[in-house]
C-alpha cells in the first residue's frame, strides 16, 4: 500500500527553535530500556485550531513581541512540526509503504512507564500508547520537553496489549487501541490545563492542537519535566537497578539543570536531597489539590502525575465548584480514588519512592510495607498540613507576607478557624450516593468558597472595634448550595453554633495581622483578593463538558479558528483567580456570542463536580 499524497514542506523560516524538535531526546540516549522508538511521518493535511502563543513565548519558540495571530507561515510550521504519525508494528508487518519524502530523518520515542490498569501490572507493557516525544526545547536558560498525543497506535497501548498483536492506527476493534486522540478531549486539557497554570497549580500545558478532520487531533503538551514517577517505578518493579539509577540521576540532573532542585551532580547525599525536595513539592502540590477541590486519580503507581509534582493527562481531571469529596470516576474496570484519599495516595508515591532510594543505596531491594513508618512519610504529613493552612489563607485573601506572619506567630488561630470551616465543608446532603454520568457522588451542601467572600466584603469598612457578627440565618443563607434539598436547609442549632464559631475565629485571625491604624488597608486588600479568588463563577468538570459541546457545535455552524481562540482565551482571562496575575479588561461587548455561553455555562455549574 502506497500514500498518493506527497507532502511539500516548508523552506526555512524565522522559527528555528521549533526545529530543536527532531526527535531527539537525552532520555533515549541515558535509558534506551525505557523507551521504543518509532519511524514518523509527516501528514497531509490538518489545520492548527488552537496555538497557545503565552506558552510559545516562554519557550522561546516565538518572539516576545510576535503578534497574537496565527499567520501562514507559523501555521506551516507548526504543521511541519507536528502533524505526525508514527509507522508502528502493524504498518511494518503488513508492508505498508509512504513517500520517503513524508518520512523524518529520526526515529522519535514512545516511553515506558508504570501504569496499575495494563495487566502485566510491572511496566514491561505500558508507557506511552498513542505518544511521542517531539524533543526538547532549551530556550532562554530552560529546558522543556514536548510530547504529542494522537499520533498513531503504539506496542505499549493498552488495546494492543490485550489485542496480542499490532494494531492500525485509527482502529475501533480494541478499547484503548486507536492511537488518535479526539477534538473534544484536546480542547478541554487545553482550557482547562492553562487555567490551572493560571491560578497557581502545577501543570502540563497544551501548546497547540492540531485538527485532523472527522472529530480527531494531535494534542501537543509541553513542560519543564514531563517524567511522571512511573518513568522509573518500573525498574523498581522489575528488579533492575541499573537502568533505574540511570532514571533517577535524570531526573535530578534535569531538575538541577532547570534550576527547580539544588542538588548538584558532585552531591554525596543527592537521594537524600532528592527525598527532601519530593516531600515539600508533593505536599505542596496535593495541598493545592485539596484545598481547590481538585481531583486527580493518584495512585501509588505515579502514572497520573508529573516527577516534579504537577498534574499530567486531563482524562479524569476534575475541578469541584464544593468539597464534592464522595465523587468516585468509573473506569470500568475499576473506581477511581476520591478527593479526601489523593492525600494517601500521594504518601503511597512518596513510600515507593523511599524504598527506591533505598534498594539504590543498599542494592537490596526490601519489601514495599517495610517503609511504612519512614521519616520523610511523617514530614510529608506535617507538610501537606502546613500547605493546606497556606492555601486556605490564601483563599482567605491573605497576601503572602501576612501569610508568612500568620503560620509563623499565629498558627493555632488559623487552625481553629480551618479547622471549623472545614467542618462544614464536609457535610453531604441526606441524600445516598447515587450514579452520575461517569461515576457515582452525594454532593457537599455548604459553599464554603463563599463564606470567604462574603465575610470579606462585610468586614471591609467596619471599625476594628465594634465588627459585630453576621446574622446566622443571613450567613446560612449564604452558604447553602443552590442544590441543597429541603431537608438540607433546616438550620439546626448545632449549625447556628458553628457558624458564630467561624465567624469568631475569622475575625480572630483577621485581627492578628491589622492594628487600628492599618485596619481599614488590610481589610481592603483581603476583600479585593478574596472576592476574586473565591469568584462564584469558577469553572467545575461539568461546566468544561458543556463548554467543549458548546465550542464543537459553534464550529459545525462556522465558527473560524481564529474566532474559537479569542474565545477560548477570553474564558481562561476569566478564569484567571490568581490576584496576583494581572488580567485583561472585562469581556468586551463586541465579543462573540460563543463567550458568552461560556460564561453562562460557568455560572450554571458552579457548585457542580
Amino acid at each position: 500500500m502506497k500514500e498518493t499524497k506527497t507532502l511539500r514542506l516548508p523552506k526555512a523560516d524565522d522559527y528555528g527553535v521549533f526545529d530543536q524538535l527532531d526527535g531527539d531526546h537525552p532520555w533515549a540516549d541515558r535509558i534506551p530500556e525505557g523507551m521504543i522508538k518509532y519511524p514518523v511521518r509527516q501528514l497531509a493535511g490538518g489545520k492548527v485550531s488552537y496555538f497557545n502563543f503565552e506558552l510559545a513565548k516562554e519557550m522561546g519558540l516565538i518572539p516576545k513581541n510576535h503578534s497574537l495571530e496565527l499567520d501562514k507561515k507559523l501555521e506551516a510550521k507548526i504543521l511541519q512540526t507536528f502533524n505526525l504519525r508514527i509507522i508502528n508494528e502493524y504498518d511494518t508487518l503488513h508492508g505498508i509503504k509512504y513517500s520517503p519524502a513524508s518520512i523524518k530523518p529520526k526515529k522519535f520515542m514512545a516511553t515506558r512507564y508504570l501504569q496499575l490498569q495494563h495487566t502485566d501490572k510491572s511496566g514491561r507493557t505500558s508507557g506511552d500508547g498513542r505518544c511521542i516525544w517531539n524533543g526538547m526545547v532549551f530556550s532562554k536558560g530552560q529546558l522543556w520537553d514536548v510530547s504529542s498525543r494522537g499520533t498513531g497506535v503504539t506496542a505499549l497501548a493498552p488495546g494492543a496489549v490485550a489485542a496480542g498483536q499490532p494494531l492500525k492506527s485509527g482502529n475501533r476493534d480494541a478499547g484503548y487501541g486507536c492511537g488518535m486522540a479526539e477534538i473534544d478531549e484536546l480542547f478541554g486539557a487545553a482550557i482547562l490545563a492553562e487555567i490551572f497554570h493560571r491560578n497557581g497549580i502545577p501543570t502540563e500545558r497544551v501548546l497547540a492542537i492540531v485538527d485532523l478532520g472527522k472529530g480527531m487531533g494531535i494534542g501537543v503538551r509541553a513542560a519543564p519535566n514531563l517524567i511522571r514517577p512511573a518513568h522509573m517505578f518500573l525498574f523498581l518493579k522489575q528488579g533492575k537497578i541499573q537502568p533505574l539509577k540511570r532514571s533517577v540521576d535524570y531526573l535530578i540532573d534535569r531538575q538541577y539543570a532547570n534550576k527547580r532542585w539544588d542538588i548538584k551532580p558532585t552531591d554525596k547525599d543527592r537521594y537524600a536531597k532528592m527525598m527532601h525536595q519530593l516531600t515539600i513539592d508533593f505536599a505542596n502540590f496535593t495541598g493545592k489539590l485539596d484545598r481547590d477541590y481538585i481531583f486527580a486519580w493518584l495512585d501509588w503507581d505515579g502514572d497520573n502525575v508529573l516527577a516534579d509534582a504537577g498534574i499530567i493527562d486531563y482524562g479524569s481531571i476534575r475541578q469541584f465548584g464544593m468539597r464534592h469529596d464522595q465523587y468516585r470516576y468509573d473506569d470500568v474496570e475499576r473506581m477511581s480514588t476520591n478527593l479526601n484519599e489523593q492525600r494517601q495516595k500521594t504518601r503511597d508515591i512518596l513510600q515507593t519512592f523511599v524504598q527506591l532510594v533505598d534498594y539504590l543505596q543498599t542494592g537490596e531491594k526490601k519489601p514495599w510495607r517495610h517503609f511504612a513508618k519512614s521519616p520523610w512519610l511523617k514530614h510529608y504529613d506535617r507538610q501537606f498540613r502546613t500547605a493546606c493552612l497556606e492555601r486556605f489563607l490564601y483563599q482567605a485573601g491573605y497576601p503572602e507576607p501576612l501569610r508568612r506572619l500568620l503560620m509563623s506567630k499565629h498558627r493555632r488561630d488559623v487552625e481553629a478557624l480551618f479547622n471549623v470551616h472545614s467542618e462544614f465543608e464536609r457535610v453531604k446532603t441526606y441524600r445516598k450516593l447515587h450514579k452520575v454520568a461517569d461515576g457515582v457522588h452525594r454532593p457537599a451542601i455548604f459553599n464554603m468558597r463563599v463564606a470567604l467572600a462574603q465575610m470579606s466584603e462585610y468586614v471591609y469598612g467596619l471599625p476594628l472595634d465594634i465588627a459585630p457578627l453576621v446574622d446566622t440565618k443571613e450567613f446560612f443563607g449564604w452558604i447553602l448550595s443552590t442544590t441543597a434539598s429541603n431537608k438540607d436547609r433546616k438550620l439546626t442549632r448545632n449549625l447556628e453554633r458553628n457558624i458564630l464559631r467561624w465567624q469568631e475565629c475569622y475575625l480572630k485571625v483577621m485581627r492578628r495581622v491589622s492594628a487600628p491604624a492599618t485596619w481599614n488597608k488590610t481589610t481592603k486588600i483581603v476583600k479585593e483578593r478574596a472576592v476574586r479568588i473565591n469568584h462564584e463563577a469558577r469553572i467545575t468538570g461539568n461546566a468544561l463538558i458543556h463548554i467543549v459541546d458548546e465550542i464543537l457545535r459553534y464550529r459545525r455552524r462556522g465558527l473560524t479558528d481564529v474566532q474559537l481562540q479569542k474565545a477560548i482565551e477570553d474564558l481562561i482571562n476569566a478564569q484567571t483567580l490568581n490576584p496576583d496575575l494581572a488580567r485583561t479588561a472585562a469581556i468586551s461587548p463586541t465579543a462573540h456570542p460563543i463567550v458568552r455561553s461560556f460564561l453562562s455555562v460557568v455560572h450554571g455549574f458552579r457548585e457542580d463536580i
